[in-house]
């Protein structure tokens, strides 16, 4: 019996590591926290319109729920993303010259 892969759970599609070097400019970690947000913007306004097509009858709730739960989640990773740059950034200001 043969077993295939699922492959790579990425759902906000965020860019992986590379080993091309591109970090090294600075740019990377910008561009990724700049669609990791755009990413949760869409996800909130998606979750936004199905709900307002479940109200108006056009969409179902199992839709309008899935699209709910997506849009918390991202908002989740957000915060902890937020939480751990925090962290890290007093790490840095506690340590002794």
């Amino acid at each position: 019996m043969a077993i295939t892969s699922i492959g790579a759970a990425n759902p906000l599609g965020l860019p992986g590591p590379s080993s091309s070097g591109a970090a090294a400019d600075g740019g990377d970690f910008g561009s990724s926290l700049e669609k990791l947000l755009e990413s949760v913007e869409s996800s909130a306004s998606d979750a936004n319109s199905a709900v307002a097509a479940m109200t108006d009858g056009s969409g179902d709730v199992h839709t309008a729920m899935l699209a709910l739960q997506k849009a918390e989640i991202s908002m989740q990773l957000t915060v902890q993303v937020r939480n751990k740059l925090v962290q890290a950034y007093q790490d840095l200001m506690r340590m002794p010259i």
